[in-house]
């Protein structure tokens, strides 16, 4: 049997290092693009670098995935999702919200993941079947029941941003929500679902080493995640909605209706002008 915490507090370690790596050049690196719009920094190099030469070091036979290119497949048991930098684009501009992101998986099923925001010193940590924590306290999802009373948030892709319908879908949910906010870093989106600072979470096209981690940390605060039809989350899903349970159904009868078609009017600029 996997005793989970053999992997989790050196995993938060893990983390919490390669967020110092990445405050040491935070303000001071240059932008470079994969390809029309998607950066990357030096500092995503060297964090995944850091954190890949610590796995292969202290787990040889774990196979990894990582956003800037590491990868490990030989049909271990085990694998590891690696995000060296979420929120690229805004560690990039100088914008404060960024993190690390890793989760360990064993036999398909997630068993530890572990999120740090180090501009905050916040450490989102949670293992199968014992909760999630932030900063080594417990956290639970939200009691908020209605949609109309919520705060959620989304995301967008960084490029073919003409080719993805979220724009419809934040309208949508503006409406009948409190507010909807768009930070720019998927993983902590959802642990801010888990810790109930958000009632929801929604968005298109992520990848697996985007949602691993954050994905057990709002299901283990009591949240729930599906796509966006209601059928099971799994690591890969191009599509991810992430409730505090209560709103899940509510959230999902709003994205039916717009799959469907209603989309309500937006208000003419010309119109609006005119009329002021």
């Amino acid at each position: 049997m996997v005793t989970h915490k053999n992997y989790l507090h050196p995993m938060q370690e893990l983390a919490r290092e390669a967020g110092s790596l990445l405050m040491s050049f935070f303000g001071k690196v240059a932008i470079e693009y994969k390809g029309d719009v998607d950066l990357v920094t030096k500092a995503d190099r060297a964090s995944e670098k850091m954190i890949v030469e610590r796995i292969r070091r202290q787990w040889p036979e774990h196979d990894l995935i990582g956003e800037e290119g590491s990868r490990r497949e030989t049909g271990s048991d085990f694998r590891r999702y690696i995000d060296p930098l979420d929120g690229t684009t805004n560690f990039a501009h100088g914008y404060p919200v960024f993190c690390v992101s890793m989760a360990l998986e064993y036999k398909g099923e997630r068993i530890a993941g572990v999120i740090y925001d180090p501009t905050r010193d916040e450490m989102f940590a949670a293992e199968k079947g014992s909760g999630s924590l932030l900063n080594g306290r417990s956290v639970r999802v939200s009691s908020t029941q209605h949609l109309k009373e919520s705060l959620v948030a989304t995301g967008f892709p960084s490029h073919k941003r003409h080719q993805n319908p979220n724009i419809h879908f934040y309208h949508q949910i503006t409406l009948r929500s409190h507010g909807v906010r768009r930070a720019g870093s998927a993983a902590l989106d959802l642990c801010y679902v888990a810790c109930g600072r958000y009632d929801g979470y929604w968005e298109f096209n992520l990848n697996s080493w985007d949602t691993a981690a954050g994905v057990l940390l709002v299901e283990e605060a009591g949240g729930k995640v599906t796509n966006f039809r209601g059928g099971p989350f799994n690591i890969d899903s191009r599509e991810v909605l992430g409730s505090n349970t209560l709103l899940h159904d509510e959230l999902l009868s709003e994205f039916q209706a717009i799959i469907g078609g209603r989309v309500e009017g937006i208000p003419s600029v010309v119109e609006y002008f005119k009329s002021s």
